[in-house]
């Protein structure tokens, strides 16, 4: 139970450093802002196509009966948009990271320096972060896409389906969106995904303090915007809580008489 609170402790501290740092808490909005007017226009098109889509891939279903074939139409529709919504869901914090990863970057960076002890950043190019996290955020995705099948099947279940599976579900969104979430902190430390999952899963209560009240959040869209900067600075404090304290670098003091340009 400590390890749970100290989950939800980091999430709140993270919101709290960004209101603290009002210029990095706006800073972290634009790329979700940018990711939210992304996702709002092909939910736009899913709902409009979703039906279309549907009866393309019902042939089997035109000579059924009324109200059967509307019945079993509607049926599939509605579970083709839960379905893209639940993606946008799960995938939100992975697209709106790959989009502002320099931002994400330089935000966590600024929340290593606060609080003590910044690691310094890996000696590689824009274009290579970018396609290590592309390459992690896929490799991520396809476990939630196994869960989800694995979720989706267990729902069948009576009982359990309604019950156990919704509880596991939440579960497993948290830890995965807390996995994406340390990405920046831990791509900083280089840290391979592999071991990335081995430290989160050694605290699953305390990965799961910090992504489950957040997949709540993210479950409004437009919380989700304005919990995302808060959150990553969040998840680069639980990063900080998984692996050994690194000695602080002392920042460098500025001469007499010259303004301090790395104050916030």
């Amino acid at each position: 139970m400590r390890d749970l609170a100290a989950g939800i402790r980091h999430l709140a501290d993270g919101q709290r450093w960004v209101l603290r740092h009002g210029r990095w808490f706006g800073f972290g909005l634009l790329p979700a802002l940018i990711t939210l007017v992304g996702y709002a226009a092909a939910l736009v098109v899913l709902a409009f196509w979703a039906d279309d889509a549907t009866t393309w891939a019902t042939p089997f279903a035109d000579g059924w009966s009324s109200p059967w074939q509307g019945l079993f139409r509607g049926l599939l529709t509605a579970v083709l948009f839960g379905g893209g919504l639940l993606l946008a869901v799960l995938t939100f914090a992975a697209v709106t990271l790959l989009v502002g990863q320099p931002f994400y970057e330089s935000l966590a960076e600024r929340v290593d320096v606060t609080e003590g002890g910044a690691p310094d950043a890996p000696d590689i190019p824009l274009w290579r972060e970018l396609w290590l996290s592309l390459r992690d955020s896929l490799r991520v995705l396809v476990r939630v896409v196994a869960w989800g099948i694995a979720l989706f099947a267990l729902g069948f279940i009576p009982f359990v389906g309604q019950t156990v599976v919704p509880v596991v579900g939440f579960c497993v969104s948290g830890f995965f969106l807390a996995l994406e979430l340390t990405a920046v902190a831990f791509q900083r430390r280089e840290v391979p995904l592999r071991e990335r999952l081995r430290l989160l899963r050694g605290r699953m209560m305390l990965t799961l303090g910090f992504g489950v009240p957040l997949v709540l959040l993210f479950l409004v869209p437009l919380l989700a915007v304005f919990a995302m900067p808060g959150a990553v600075a969040g998840a680069t404090l639980l990063v900080r809580d998984l692996l050994p304290a690194q000695e602080e670098t002392p920042e460098p003091v500025p001469a007499p008489g010259l303004p301090d340009f790395r104050k916030d």
